[in-house]
């Protein structure tokens, strides 16, 4: 089962949703407008952000007859959440890295 991190991350991997989510953290935003800035059309944006909506990574309000989206912090918190499991062993692994790449140098 994925866990929103997860979800969050799958979400992401396409580029056209990425390059959606990178063009909404200063204002909301109408899907018109995010298809105006991205050259694509309004029916495919709308396809990204349902999926965008659904791994919480946006959210949307509706204001007058436009809906505006905008980031879901609870989105990004949970893919924050599920790559912090995996920091302590990065640093170790860092770690033993350097301790092994100093006791294999040469003098110099």
């Amino acid at each position: 089962m994925a866990t929103n991190g997860t979800q969050a991350l799958s979400a992401l991997a396409d580029p056209t949703r990425r390059a959606i989510f990178e063009a909404l953290p200063s204002t909301p935003r109408s899907v018109t407008d995010l298809a105006t800035t991205l050259g694509i059309t309004p029916s495919a944006v709308s396809q990204h952000l349902r999926v965008l909506r659904e791994a919480r990574l946006v959210l949307v309000r509706p204001e007058g007859t436009r809906r505006l989206y905008s980031l879901d912090p609870r989105g990004l918190a949970a893919a924050r959440d599920y790559l912090d499991q995996f920091w302590p062993s990065a640093l170790a692994s860092y770690s033993a890295a350097l301790t092994h790449a100093e006791s294999t140098s040469p003098e110099p």
